[in-house]
């Protein structure tokens, strides 16, 4: 599977190697393990096995990649209580699909109707034709009770299911249409299956609010939706760059100008959720790589929305920006009023977001006097402090300092030290080699052994002082390996005991610790696996007795040989032993 992507060639020990498909370069640096289906990348630290290669090559969920390979298998599946989605569920979100997409359809044919001259007056004056319609789907929802309803009866969906799916309410009569004389927007997952839909007020008379959504069910949950993901998927992963606008016309309208990345939330703000949508087509990785921008009104709701966003930033690792026109008009308006190329022009023009959050903090206070200028630096402090980036969080300060007009770096560096620190977070560790150190290479391999060769270490494995590693990633594998029972429960290893490492990591940084040991190779070939075992499992012991040896003679040392004889002799009974052991390991490591 992976072989289809990408040209791998034999790298020796069982594995193979190519270039990267998640990150540029020029020397290979993808590992692929056949033995034990895993994969990694020891250039960007993308790993996993041939499901998680399939998530984020073709940007599908877990779910989603499973039928995907077992389809190309020829391999039916079978859903069962427990498993990944219940045969009960999974037969009734497919009717649920099927229902949306004949409600869809239903709708854009009555967008042709008399009734919905509306409607198409609505469109017509934001600058959307009849071939725009159709191809987002806009379609008009009658003005009467029941008109959706008794089309799905009709077509043999059930009161039970309709009224499941969001598309209606329950009556007095029967199941009541949700949304009725308004225009309507299908809303579509990344694979195209309609789950939802947005409907937009037309008439004086309705007295509901200007938007109505879905409401969650079990096809659409608002905060994992984006609207125009299902266009704008390809060219997010071709581009490297996603444009989050407000609504739906806005996405339309920059799709139409020239920017097809454009996407937008389904009646809530842009949060988490939203977040691994977007990562899983960005193809996020531990570098700036790409971009994300937000568009949002330039009045004060729309900088509020901004500065929401700004507190997600960071969970990206791509560069985010603000797009606001100086009019205050949204990419719809103004398209109608400025034409394609003010759209394009307007995203263009987008500043980074941590510049936006910054000077429109500033903005609200009197820069005239001293007293503003103190204010606003103390609150726009905790901004520039949060920035984890050392260098980019001096290169902001700098320009607070010329924006407030100081000028006195050294004064505003320590105001904001001091009134920022404490909102300063840990930087997010990622997975790292380990420090060219002999002993913790000695104890990487010694890990890699007891992944991907458990039985030539066996109960001696086990029974190591776990203050054996010291390497911080290392302290972590070995937490995993003790976790899911030992490399003595791990028989001859393979693909099922790395499933049950996998199993006990509780965070992606420990996955990708495990599936890089996994992978990585051994510094010996396959005969002399079991004597470099013996070898490094007497070296690791052998670190593990210096330890010892440096504390009794820092003891002794403590001492008074005269005064604290017995105590001393005691010590030094230990110390020769310890150092008659040392001896004994140090012979066998050589040995390797």
């Amino acid at each position: 599977m992976i072989g289809e992507h990408i040209q791998l060639r034999n790298a020796g020990g069982g594995n193979l190697k190519g270039l990267c498909p998640f990150h540029d370069e020029k020397s290979p640096s993808f590992n692929v393990t056949p033995e034990r289906g895993m994969y990694f990348c020891f250039g960007c630290s993308e790993g996993g096995d041939v499901i998680t290669f399939v998530e984020k090559i073709e940007h599908l969920t877990f779910g989603e990649a499973v039928e995907r390979l077992a389809q190309r298998a020829g391999i039916q599946l079978q859903y069962e209580q427990g498993g990944y989605m219940p045969r009960r569920d999974h037969g009734e979100r497919a009717r649920l699909i099927e229902a949306h997409k004949a409600a869809a359809e239903f709708y854009a044919d009555k967008l042709l109707g008399p009734d919905a001259a509306p409607g198409r007056r609505f469109l017509s004056e934001r600058g959307f034709e009849r071939a725009d319609a159709e191809l987002f789907g806009v379609g008009y929802a009658p003005n009467e009770w029941e008109a959706l309803a008794r089309h799905l009866m009709g077509r043999g969906f059930t009161a039970e299911e309709i009224v499941k799916g969001g598309l209606a309410k329950e009556g007095r009569r029967g199941p009541m249409d949700r949304f009725r004389g308004r225009l309507i927007w299908p809303i579509r997952d990344a694979t195209g299956d309609v789950i939802g839909f947005g409907a937009r007020k037309l008439l004086d008379s309705d007295d509901g609010p200007k938007y109505l959504n879905t409401p969650d069910s079990p096809l659409y949950k608002k905060s994992q939706v984006l609207y125009g993901i299902d266009l704008a998927k390809r060219e997010i992963s071709k581009r490297s760059q996603a444009v989050i606008v407000e609504g739906y016309t806005d996405v339309m309208a920059c799709h139409l100008a020239g920017v097809p990345t454009a996407v937008a939330t389904c009646g809530t703000s842009f949060g988490e959720e939203h977040i691994k949508i977007l990562r899983r087509f960005l193809l996020d990785q531990a570098e700036f790589r790409g971009e994300v921008i937000f568009t949002f009104d330039g009045d004060a709701a729309g900088q509020k929305a901004a500065l929401r966003a700004f507190a997600d930033e960071q969970k990206f690792v791509t560069q985010t920006y603000v797009a606001v026109q100086p009019d205050g008009l949204d990419p719809c308006d103004l398209r109608v009023k400025q034409g394609d190329a003010a759209v394009r022009d307007l995203i263009a023009s987008r500043e980074p977001l941590f510049q936006f959050a910054i000077r429109s903090t500033i903005s609200r206070y009197d820069l005239r006097s001293n007293e503003g200028k103190i204010a606003a630096l103390d609150a726009a402090a905790p901004i520039v402090a949060g920035i984890k980036d050392v260098g980019l969080r001096k290169r902001y300060a700098i320009d607070l300092d010329r924006w407030l007009g100081f000028m006195d770096e050294r004064f505003v560096m320590q105001r904001i030290a001091e009134v920022g620190g404490a909102q300063q977070g840990r930087p997010q560790r990622a997975p790292k080699a380990a420090p060219v150190d002999p002993n913790v290479r000695v104890e990487g391999e010694l890990l890699k052994l007891a992944i991907q060769r458990p039985a030539l270490l066996g109960p001696r494995f086990d029974a190591l002082d776990p203050r054996a590693f010291t390497a911080p990633d290392h302290v972590l594998v070995h937490q995993v390996i003790t976790a899911a029972g030992g490399a003595a429960s791990a028989g001859h290893g393979g693909r099922e005991w790395v499933d049950r490492l996998l199993e006990q990591c509780h965070d992606e940084v420990t996955r990708a610790l495990v599936t890089r040991f996994a992978v990585e190779a051994i510094r010996a070939d396959s005969h002399t696996e079991e004597r470099y075992g013996a070898a490094m499992l007497a070296a690791i012991e052998a670190i593990a007795v210096d330890r010892a040896i440096a504390q009794v003679k820092s003891r002794i040392q403590r001492l008074n040989p005269v005064d604290e004889q017995q105590d001393y002799n005691r010590l030094f009974g230990e110390l020769v032993a310890l150092e008659q052991q040392r001896r004994v390991l140090r012979d066998r490591a050589a040995g390797s």
